[in-house]
């Protein structure tokens, strides 16, 4: 990232809001933030998309109370896209989203206030600028940043898991948190907050072998071996030797970009401006990504130092990947893949 990323190198953690639709991966994700010493979770909002907007509360609650989650604020947004009608992903995270693991039912409290509501106090009050973790379609973010762009200047940046470079993982081409809602992505990418766009592609290169996957789900330790169960239903649902690199692998997904904020060295960022195909048709919540550098149509320059989006091209995969089990698995020191 840039040399403005906030970072842990003066000694404190950087303060983080997390917005979640809380399915396999963003489980996987809350468990790193909050047992990662690098950062402060201030508050948790939530959005429907890997499922519903009540089962996302529910498994929120639930993972914080696995994750020993300090009483960080919980609050839901909101329930449906902005226009699109609501298509869930349980297909893939299973019918409560968290695929196969059962987890005990939480007395962990909810805010009475709307999500929005939570992110808009907890940026205006918190002492210095908050990075935005946005894990979930973009609805929660974009309604805060049109209804009160008074926050603005209090956002760090956004750093955003969605959109892709190439192919999609929703249709051919878009990818499910941007295809979801793609009129909010559009709003948050043309917002001129800063926005880091962690797509498919790093999303796919941060990977747990399958040897390892099976060592989480035999530890002694309930983190750990949740983080197994999620893995394993991953390996089993969603990725493919290609994109994962070995039979029985497991991309780690959204736990990638609680990562990348942790570590901003693993990423390799090209700033680009990045607009939302909003058209209905084959390419509808497509992220056009403009990586040229040189002369466009008509001699027209492209290259846009003044775009407020830095997109994630590269990532040191094993290195993120040992990141996140450093912290899921700390008793144990065996290499990811």
């Amino acid at each position: 990232m840039s040399a403005a990323t906030p970072s842990a190198a003066n000694g404190r953690p950087i303060p983080v809001v997390l917005d979640v639709d809380t399915g396999v991966d963003d489980a996987l994700a809350l468990l790193l933030a909050v047992r990662h010493p690098a950062l402060d979770v201030l508050a948790v909002s939530c959005a429907g998309g890997n499922v519903p907007l009540a089962q996302v509360v529910e498994n929120t609650r639930r993972v914080l109370d696995l994750a020993d989650a300090p009483p960080v604020p919980i609050a839901a947004g909101m329930h449906r896209p902005l226009v699109e009608t609501p298509q869930d992903a349980s297909y893939v995270h299973g019918r409560t989203g968290l695929g196969t693991l059962e987890l005990p039912p939480s007395e962990r409290p909810v805010e009475e206030v709307h999500a929005v509501e939570l992110l808009r106090r907890t940026l205006l009050a918190a002492p210095e600028p908050v990075t935005v973790i946005a894990l979930a379609p973009l609805t929660n973010v974009a309604v805060l940043l049109r209804m009160h762009p008074e926050v603005a200047p209090r956002i760090a940046r956004i750093v955003m898991m969605g959109g892709a470079i190439g192919a999609g993982n929703a249709t051919a081409a878009a990818e499910f948190n941007v295809w979801h809602d793609p009129e909010a992505a559009e709003i948050v990418l043309t917002s001129g907050v800063p926005v880091v766009m962690y797509g498919l592609e790093p999303f796919y290169t941060a990977t747990v072998g399958a040897d390892r996957i099976a060592e989480l789900g035999r530890s002694a330790d309930p983190v750990a071996r949740a983080a197994g169960s999620l893995l394993a239903h991953l390996a089993g649902v969603t990725e493919d030797e290609d994109r994962v690199g070995s039979a029985g692998a497991a991309a780690i997904g959204d736990a990638g970009t609680v990562a990348a904020v942790i570590d901003p060295a693993l990423l390799r960022l090209h700033r680009a401006p990045v607009r939302v195909a909003l058209a209905e048709g084959p390419t509808r919540g497509c992220t056009v990504v403009d990586l040229r550098t040189g002369l466009g149509a008509g001699g027209a320059e492209t290259k846009d130092a003044g775009s407020h989006v830095e997109v994630v091209t590269g990532l040191d995969g094993a290195r993120c990947a040992g990141l996140f089990l450093a912290a899921i698995d700390p008793g144990a020191a065996v290499p990811a893949r």
